[in-house]
C-alpha cells in the first residue's frame, strides 16, 4: 500500500463537504464492475485500449464493513478510504445489531471541522515569512491572540497530509478591536 493513514478531521476536509463515510459494522453495496472498471481505466496508459470485461462478475454485492483506513496518495494528494469488506450471502440472516447499525451510520454525522483554503502564492512564500489570511479566518480558526504582547504574535503549528509539521507565526497586522 503507498498511501499513508491520515487524520480524520484533515482527511474529511481534503475530501469535502458532501463525502461520508459508513463505519464499521455496516452493511454496504460493493459494485464490483464499477471498481473494475475504474482501477482499469486508472492504470490505462493507451487511450485507445480496451477496458476489460466480466460478464459473469454480480452487479452488486452486499457486504459487512469490517474496517475503514482514511489515506492519501503520496504523488497527488489525493485522498482516498481502503475498505475491508466481506459479502453477506443473506442480509434477512443478518444480526439485527448489524442491521440496527447500517441504519444509524446513515443518521451519523461527521465531525465538523473549522477550515479555510487557500492557494499560496509567490509573493506568500517569499523570503519575508509570512502570508496573509482573511481576518474572519484567523478569528474563527487560529487560537486567541494575546494583544497584551507588541505586536499580539503567536507561534501555530500545523500538520499536513503527510504528516509533516509546519510552524508558522501568526502575527496581527492591523487595528485591534479590543
Amino acid at each position: 500500500a503507498r498511501g499513508s493513514r491520515v487524520n480524520q478531521e484533515l482527511w474529511y476536509a481534503c475530501a469535502g463537504p458532501l463525502v461520508a463515510l459508513p463505519p464499521p459494522g455496516s452493511l454496504v453495496v460493493y459494485f464490483p464492475q464499477g471498481h473494475s472498471e475504474q482501477v482499469a481505466a486508472s492504470m490505462r496508459k493507451d487511450a485507445d485500449a480496451q477496458i476489460p470485461s466480466y460478464p459473469n462478475l454480480p452487479s452488486k454485492l452486499i457486504c459487512i464493513l469490517h474496517s475503514v483506513t482514511m489515506q492519501s496518495d503520496p504523488d497527488t494528494d489525493e485522498v482516498y478510504a481502503r475498505m475491508t469488506l466481506q459479502p453477506v450471502s443473506n442480509v434477512s440472516q443478518c444480526d439485527k445489531e448489524i442491521l440496527l447499525a447500517s441504519e444509524l451510520a446513515l443518521k451519523q454525522n461527521k465531525p465538523q471541522t473549522e477550515f479555510f483554503c487557500k492557494t499560496l502564492t509567490a509573493s506568500d512564500t517569499s523570503t519575508h515569512g509570512g502570508f496573509s489570511v482573511p481576518r474572519r479566518a484567523a478569528e474563527r480558526i487560529f487560537p486567541r491572540l494575546d494583544f497584551s504582547l507588541q505586536p499580539p504574535a503567536q507561534e501555530l503549528q500545523a500538520r499536513d497530509l503527510h504528516d509533516t509539521i509546519w510552524t508558522f507565526r501568526h502575527i496581527f497586522r492591523g487595528k485591534s478591536n479590543v
